[in-house]
């Protein structure tokens, strides 16, 4: 893994990259669009950012691929045109319903089991967050007391250990229980890539996201197009750029917008 270079210092470089391509951008949702904030529910999308993003979406195609529900996700942005994958992928659709795809259908069951399992072992703990989802369940730690974090380490284990179908992978602040699938957002751009038939070498995919969850992503389009991580400080990524906020987010799409605009 290398660390990867301010987006803006590097504009030229891109430009170049975009020469005679057509780029595909898939985003990430939280500390994306959006800034990470305490209570999840709260992760309101701005009208300004969502005109940015709609603007966007006129000049090259565009997918959000969260951890959120699909419904969620969707809901939040708000725009008809794009292309939702929720649950880190595991629920997709397009537009008017055009595109639809869904992985681990018959795990929602041991997910609702595991969810109820978990808010009888975390509601007690002060500010541990259950999410619920279609596909996964979350557990934010985000408000937990340091002293009470083992505590929901200890929780996240011992359910993983009564739901075998279950793996975790771990976010900012958060435990993410999800399927055993052999699948992720770097799956799900490369479905995405085959479905809307744009694998060929004039396509340039660009992913951009602030996640662990996301490294998946950037690997699935950095032999062809390249990964943006969003992070205040420099870290060890396979993302070949970098935006240091949501706000470096918003200007970057301006700036491709207007870019594209003039072909």
């Amino acid at each position: 893994m290398l660390t990867a270079t301010p987006v803006f210092e590097n504009l030229s470089e891109i430009d170049h990259r975009l020469a005679g391509r057509k780029p595909v951008v898939f985003l990430d949702y939280d500390g994306t669009l959006t800034e990470i904030v305490q209570h999840p529910q709260d992760a309101d999308l701005s009208g300004v950012r969502r005109a940015v993003v709609e603007a966007l979406a006129k000049v090259a195609p565009v997918a959000v691929i969260s951890g959120r529900d699909r419904r969620d996700v969707a809901a939040r942005v708000g725009l008809a045109r794009l292309i939702y994958a929720g649950s880190h992928g595991f629920d997709i659709a397009g537009p008017d319903g055009a595109l639809e795809f869904e992985v681990g259908g018959g795990y929602s069951a041991v997910v609702a089991s595991a969810a109820r399992d978990l808010h009888q072992r975390l509601d007690p703990v002060a500010g541990a967050i259950i999410e619920a989802k279609k596909y996964s369940v979350a557990v934010h730690y985000r408000l937990v007391q340091p002293e009470d974090i083992p505590a929901v380490e200890q929780a996240v284990q011992a359910v993983l250990a009564r739901f075998s179908d279950l793996t975790v992978t771990p976010g900012k602040k958060v435990f993410e229980l999800r399927p055993r699938v052999d699948w992720n957002k770097g799956r799900a751009v490369t479905w995405l890539l085959l479905a809307l038939h744009l694998e060929g070498p004039e396509v340039l995919p660009i992913f951009i996201g602030d996640d662990v969850t996301d490294e998946d992503a950037f690997r699935a389009v950095q032999a062809r197009g390249f990964g943006v991580l969003v992070a205040t400080e420099p870290r060890e990524t396979v993302a070949a750029y970098r935006l240091r906020d949501p706000a470096e987010v918003e200007a970057f799409l301006r700036w491709l917008t207007e870019r594209l605009m003039l072909n």
